[in-house]
């Protein structure tokens, strides 16, 4: 029996999964696909600021963002638009935030695979992670401990998409998604508190963004460690 199950925040007691989808739609895994799309050839995920400035000591670009906003000394926010405007070709970028890298992290010790997932690679993550398993979880980042609409509204599309290749949903966690995708994507993810929050630091246009479906076929997929870091490519 192929399972797909959902949870909503990334908490101490997650069970063990072939593949863990890992989501924070607004906007750390938005951002991770599109710097592999504007040509990154890995990206290093580290819980932190710190172990990220720490591992910079060969051109590595930094990414991230404190409050929503770049941190000092840092390459690039945490923009998907800023991605993917970026000329990266063969460049390696460190990225942190305060949500989704921490996650992936948990993700990490969790599951045999760990893939990032978004709106933006909904269709290309569903086809990979239906291939690497049969028992599929889907883990929300959420926004500082609280759970996120928009994560588990992403969640709902990616049980969408596996539930079309044979997957049964289990557990609540996945139901509550799946009602919520009924919903067109762009008025779910402005009115969640991620998306508010955008809005008033002026950076509004990521939450637009970040709401198309489809738009990369680029799926960040964990393949080892670098230091205090998670290598995905």
């Amino acid at each position: 029996m192929k399972r797909v199950r959902v949870h909503p925040l990334p908490l101490e007691a997650l069970p063990q999964t072939e593949v863990m989808l890992v989501v924070d739609v607004i906007r750390a895994t938005s951002t991770a696909t599109m710097f592999l799309e504007a040509g990154a050839q890995a990206l290093w995920l580290t819980a932190g600021l710190e172990p990220a400035r720490t591992l910079r000591q060969n051109g590595e670009l930094l990414a991230g963002e404190v409050g929503g906003l770049r941190p000092e000394g840092f390459d690039f926010g945490n923009s998907p638009r800023e991605a993917a405007a970026a000329q990266l070709s063969g460049r390696t970028v460190i990225h942190a935030t305060t949500n989704g890298t921490k996650a992936a992290h948990k993700a990490a010790g969790l599951a045999r695979e760990v893939l990032l997932a978004s709106l933006l690679n909904a269709p290309a993550a569903v086809d990979l992670a239906a291939r690497l398993g049969s028992d599929v979880t889907i883990l929300c980042a959420g926004k500082e401990g609280q759970v996120g609409m928009d994560d588990l509204y992403t969640a709902g599309v990616l049980a969408q998409g596996l539930i079309a290749q044979g997957f049964e949903p289990v557990e609540d966690g996945a139901q509550m998604a799946l009602y919520l995708a009924q919903k067109p994507a762009l008025p779910v993810l402005k009115a969640s508190e991620a998306a508010l929050a955008l809005e008033r630091e002026g950076l509004g246009a990521d939450v637009d963004f970040c709401a198309q479906i489809g738009l990369s076929e680029r799926v960040p997929r964990m393949m080892g460690r670098q230091g205090a870091a998670l290598v995905f490519t």
